[in-house]
């Protein structure tokens, strides 16, 4: 900061002042200029100082005021993705439709084993047996199976909905709740006569809410059994199958539920989430994983006999086993990767076909010799097929929102009802389409719609006269190609009108983006920059009265064109903020000529362009590192080199002499500690290094009570939680001085982290506060506004930035900036990516919580990567003089 005694004694100085501008001192010799003669130094000073503050105050409120829009605008762009990507599939206003002919089952039996991959249940063990072997023999003698490819995100919910009601979800839904229905929709259950249901309090109530009439009827456990630590996470499947044995046998008493279970169309829902809970605790390669899909497999066939005994080996009863998702090796799932996308799908009973020959030609994977099941006929569905195959076994009309394809090879019926079944099909889908091509027609102006070419309003009616014909004229084969064909066109045109709005809104935002850089470099030149004249600058730019009307007309035809369309509300927000951006542009246009002027002639085509270059690298850096983690230490070693090849070299900072000896001198230092002096600082380090201790003992201790079965002991869990909040305020009580605040901040933070941490993570924690540490080392070395040494410099400088004129900005702050982003980034994804959550390992929370909840398990996962990098800037401002609330 410039100071007073740092002027030349010789001149006069006149003060002029802006609201909008930061003070700024200047030498004058004309006499209209408001004249301080040396010997009036003192009263100057404090009119100098007075008139600073003034000004910088000013300027603080202005950037406050940008903070609060841009703000606001950044909620406006994280909202634009769920409306541009994930909006809800759902349409309503459809007829339901069903199958004429008399289906082969009355009843159906669904067993989900949430969380089950399709490579261990498939595979054989060690000794080449099945960890299934009724399962096994079930698809080796008497049943289909195949693979079941589930969709993005891979959770339960989402899951489970694409099951039982035929459709993908929008991602969104994901965070609305799950045990509530967050939109109506229709579903097997739905449809059918009676559904009885067994397993986790998170799945069932959302389908017996969203049920037409009470008759879906849920039985679930408490949520607390949901437990990480518990000793035996496959209780809850024994829970869900002892309930089941227990129903039956009280039917045989209650003459009303007899009466119902003997009526057809009805559903048996056994959701078993045993192997979910013991991938999460135990990983997938882990014998309690194991273990428990034999326990599963058991206990299906128990449920088997007991249902067969139940009705008399009737034989119209048809059992289907999947899951909604799969799991990662290391406990985890929500992204896309084959361990979570694939899951087993086996089904037997009544109308199901008996096993094929092999089809091995048809896949281009080894999965059928890795299973040992290459002799047999292997037939993958996608997650949503299955809902059309439970409707079309058990009667039921399709759910109207129904995406599903019926996978025919998977029936042993007659071709005429597979002709029937899937012409239904096709039918339940086209309404689908016919009531979303409706709508965007209905909401888009005639002249900028553009329908779907492939399937017309005629095309329709055509192909389903033809489908019917061929149907009619016992050409089954030739309907159910036809029908195949149309579904897969249809769904097509679906994707297409789903997306419909997906250009418009995306440029729309884009333009919204580029009209706020655009914005935020205007601020940033002409406020916090020398690129301007003196006049230029001070001074307020004259009302473009044909810049606003432009706009005011731009303006109001694209809300003339919302209004007619009857577009949502938020349609609004997306097309008139780039409006009001573009215009704040265009208003001050000049300012960006004035600069690139100034620019050209301070500096030559050649530094422009290699300037350009670097930048260009370094976003495309910081873009590909979302991409390629590797890109990441190739950027940590390039920053490394920057001193190398600074004016710092020359200086000798990085020197290899006097690395060691500061590396020499901090070992010494640890080892003199007890020479000190007793302080309150001192007091205050040794009792956030036995917190260190007494964090890492909790981590051993927790994990040991988990393997040994006692779950998470509450004292641990409760000195965790306390560990947690202290970390937030004991560096407070510390002095504002640099080294010791950072130095308690870290501390404070460390033991919260190891708290967080399963393996490596400590030593990543370590390594990357060094690596920042050393940073800011650089900057105060390389800094030009300041040479107090690092020891005498406060967190409290940071409030008296605010007190006075600070530098403009340089070309070097683009350097420091973009380290800033980069360490971000680092600090980000260094352990995990938290693009997607499913890539950290559950197991970091089990010293805070083992009971499933994502959303607390999420926040402190998202802390953890956060605050690495939380504390960097204040003292990054300190050593730039740059305004703390000045954003890079």
């Amino acid at each position: 900061m410039l100071s007073y005694q740092q002027l030349p004694s010789s001149y006069c100085y006149s003060i002029e002042i802006s609201s909008f501008r930061q003070c700024q001192v200047k030498s004058f010799g004309k006499k209209s200029c408001l004249e301080v003669p040396y010997d009036q130094k003192a009263r100057h000073r404090q009119i100098w100082r007075e008139e600073c503050s003034n000004c910088a105050r000013n300027i603080f409120r202005m950037d406050i005021q940008l903070a609060i829009i841009a703000f606001a605008i950044h909620i406006v762009f994280f909202a634009s993705i769920f409306d541009i990507y994930f909006t809800s599939p759902l349409v309503h206003g459809m007829t339901p439709y069903k199958t004429n002919l008399e289906p082969p089952a009355k009843r159906l039996v669904l067993f989900v084993a949430d969380g089950m991959r399709a490579d261990k249940f498939f595979s054989l063990n060690d000794t080449g047996q099945s960890r299934a072997p009724f399962l096994r023999n079930i698809i080796e003698t008497s049943g289909s199976w195949g693979v079941s490819h589930t969709r993005v995100p891979t959770e339960s919910r989402p899951g489970h909905v694409a099951l039982i009601a035929g459709f993908y979800e929008d991602v969104s839904a994901v965070a609305k709740g799950w045990k509530e229905n967050p939109v109506e929709f229709d579903s097997v259950f739905n449809e059918s006569r009676f559904t009885w249901s067994w397993g986790s309090p998170d799945i069932l109530p959302m389908f017996a809410k969203g049920a037409t009439g009470d008759h879906v009827f849920t039985h679930s456990y408490p949520a607390e059994v949901e437990d990480f630590a518990e000793a035996d996470a496959s209780k809850t499947d024994t829970w869900v199958f002892d309930r089941v044995e227990e129903f039956f046998n009280k039917s045989k008493d209650d003459q009303v539920l007899q009466q119902r279970l003997q009526l057809d169309q009805v559903v048996f829902f056994l959701h078993l989430l045993g192997i979910d809970t013991n991938g999460h605790s135990h990983k997938p390669f882990s014998m309690e994983y194991l273990e428990n899909i034999k326990l599963v497999d058991a206990g299906v066939q128990k449920m088997v006999d007991i249902i067969e005994n139940y009705y008399n080996f009737d034989e119209k009863t048809a059992y289907l086993l999947t899951a909604d998702h799969g799991m990662t090796d290391w406990g985890s799932h929500g992204a896309s990767h084959p361990d979570e996308t694939l899951t087993p799908l086996v089904a037997w009973g009544s109308g199901i076909n008996k096993p094929g020959p092999s089809n091995k030609k048809e896949f281009h994977d080894n999965f059928l010799e890795e299973w040992s099941l290459s002799h047999l006929q292997r037939m993958d569905v996608n997650q949503a097929d299955i809902a059309p195959l439970m409707s079309s076994l058990i009667g039921t009309p399709y759910p109207l929102n129904s995406v599903g394809l019926l996978p025919v090879g998977y029936l042993d019926n007659s071709l005429p009802f597979k002709a029937e079944s899937l012409f239904t099909n096709a039918k339940q889908i086209l309404a689908q389409y016919e009531v979303k091509e409706q709508h965007m027609q209905q909401t888009t102006l005639t002249i900028f719609f553009r329908p779907y070419k492939k399937l017309s309003s005629s095309g329709r009616l055509k192909v389903l006269a033809d489908i019917k014909q061929s149907i009619k004229d016992g050409a089954f084969e030739q309907a159910i190609s036809k029908s195949q064909d149309v579904i897969k066109v249809a769904l097509e045109g679906l994707n297409y009108y789903q997306t419909y709005d997906r250009l418009f809104l995306g440029i729309s935002v884009t333009l919204s983006y580029l009209g706020w850089m655009a914005y935020l470099l205007f601020q940033v030149i002409h406020h916090h920059t020398n690129l301007l004249p003196h006049s230029e600058s001070m001074s307020r730019k004259p009302h473009q009265i044909n810049v606003t009307i432009s706009f005011i007309i731009i303006g109001s035809l694209v809300t003339a064109l919302l209004v007619i369309q009857s577009s949502p509300p938020m349609y609004y927000v997306y097309c008139l903020l780039p409006v009001l951006l573009w215009h704040a542009v265009c208003q001050n246009y000049k300012t960006f000529t004035t600069a690139f002027h100034q620019v050209s002639q301070n500096c030559g085509f050649s530094s422009i362009l290699t300037n350009g270059i670097l930048c260009l690298l370094g976003v495309e850096t910081l873009v590909l590192s979302l991409f390629y983690r590797e890109v990441i230490s190739i950027g940590l070693v390039a920053i490394a080199m920057w001193p190398l090849l600074s004016s710092m070299r020359r200086n000798h900072l990085v020197s290899l002499s006097k690395v060691l000896a500061g590396v020499c001198l901090f070992i010494a230092g640890i080892f003199c500690l007890h020479q000190l002096p007793p302080s309150y600082t001192s007091g205050v380090y040794r009792v956030q290094l036995f917190i260190i201790v007494m964090a890492t003992f909790l981590v051993h201790s927790t994990w040991s009570s988990i393997d040994q079965g006692n779950g998470l002991p509450v004292i641990n869990q409760t000195l965790s939680w306390c560990i947690l909040m202290a970390s937030f305020f004991v560096p407070s009580a510390v002095s504002m001085a640099m080294i010791p605040r950072l130095l308690s901040i870290g501390l404070a933070f460390s033991s919260a982290y190891i708290l967080l941490s399963t393996s490596h993570e400590g030593f990543f924690c370590l390594v990357l506060s060094v690596v920042m540490f050393f940073w800011l080392l650089c900057e105060q070395k390389s800094s030009k506004m300041t040479s107090t040494k690092l020891l005498e410099i406060s967190f409290g400088d940071v409030t008296n930035l605010d007190r006075g004129p600070s530098r403009k900005l340089e070309q070097v702050d683009l350097r420091c900036a973009f380290f800033f982003v980069f360490f971000i980034l680092t600090a980000f994804f260094g352990t995990g990516n938290i693009a997607s959550i499913n890539s950290f390992d559950p197991s970091a929370v089990y010293c805070f919580l083992t009971v499933f909840n994502p959303f607390v398990m999420g926040t402190l996962l998202l802390w953890k990567v956060s605050r690495l990098i939380s504390n960097l800037l204040p003292p990054l401002t300190m050593y730039q003089g740059t305004q703390p609330n000045l954003p890079y």
